[in-house]
């Protein structure tokens, strides 16, 4: 007489048996990221007017996604401190892009090496990679442009980032992508409508918008698909790497140098940003559409839950 699955197994069957019924055909979801890509992709050395000159007084960031914002600090801040931080803060944000986007391209490389190569999924995976050469050189003319230094993340992170290259599966290299993609994703759409920012930083960030939005896409779809077809034991690492890179993320998202280099301290500046609700709120409302798409095809349990918990993108 076999015994009664478990509560576990029955979770688990359902949830693959939905999943199942969601997954799209992967040349399908290929060819018309492919064709939106032919339509929708520009150049950022014509698309832009790189010569144009900063104008005076506005914002290189909206005040309100600044980490410091309706803190006590802030509001003892003159204005001109706080563009020059909001200035800053872009800076360290492009930086972090530009180091997520060469990461994200190593995966992609990865991912695609053992694929059949006349693939609509591998060309697609291509391509993508082309917009990402192309929006990490924008981010790097976008902080030249600024005049604010550059701001790598700590040397820490950057040595976890080569073994999380060398040694990551495929549903936690996409699970990784999306984290990168989706926060600054939100940031971004809030930024290039905004006319209280300056031309270049909302011009930069509605050519990422677009671009970026077909990654999320494929990204999407391929983690969806690996967390219904790959092993268990893949699963439950995809839930583990994903929070701790959340973790990691939430660390490294504003590099608090830059609170130094607008004359502010540091260590009270940093204080005030993890005591912030409103910068929490921003955060997770940030990261809301990812982590109900995480919650929904099985990411979100467990030890992982916990680690995203505790980066606080999760509520």
């Amino acid at each position: 007489m076999t015994s009664a699955p478990t509560a576990m197994t029955v979770t688990d069957t359902e949830v693959l048996r939905d999943a199942l019924g969601l997954l799209k055909d992967r040349e399908q979801v290929a060819e018309r990221l492919l064709d939106s890509s032919a339509k929708h992709s520009f150049d950022p050395d014509t698309e832009l007017d790189w010569d144009a000159p900063l104008e005076e007084g506005k914002w290189f960031w909206p005040p309100e996604l600044v980490s410091l914002y309706d803190t006590p600090l802030w509001k003892r801040m003159s204005l001109e401190q706080q563009q020059d931080l909001s200035r800053h803060e872009a800076a360290s944000l492009a930086s972090l892009g530009i180091w997520f986007e060469i990461i994200l391209m190593q995966l992609l490389v990865r991912h695609i090496y053992d694929k059949p190569v006349t693939s609509a999924h591998v060309r697609y995976a291509l391509t993508e990679i082309a917009d990402e050469c192309r929006h990490s050189k924008m981010f790097a003319r976008m902080i030249h442009k600024g005049g604010a230094p550059t701001y790598p993340v700590s040397r820490l992170n950057h040595n976890l980032a080569r073994i999380l290259k060398t040694v990551s599966t495929t549903p936690g290299s996409f699970a990784c992508t999306l984290l990168g993609e989706e926060i600054l994703d939100w940031m971004q759409r809030l930024t290039f409508p905004d006319e209280r920012v300056q031309t270049i930083v909302r011009g930069v960030t509605r050519i990422h918008v677009v671009e970026e939005a077909r990654h999320v896409r494929y990204a999407r779809e391929e983690l969806r698909r690996q967390m219904v077809t790959a092993p268990r034991w893949e699963r439950e690492l995809t839930r583990i790497s994903s929070g701790e890179a959340a973790r990691v993320f939430s660390i490294a998202f504003v590099n608090p140098d830059v609170y130094a280099n607008v004359g502010l301290d540091r260590r009270e500046a940093v204080a005030q940003v993890r005591a912030s609700g409103h910068r929490r709120e921003v955060m997770q409302s940030g990261a809301r559409r990812l982590t109900d798409f995480l919650d929904e095809i099985g990411v979100l349990r467990g030890v992982g839950r916990r680690l995203w918990k505790s980066s606080g993108l999760l509520a």
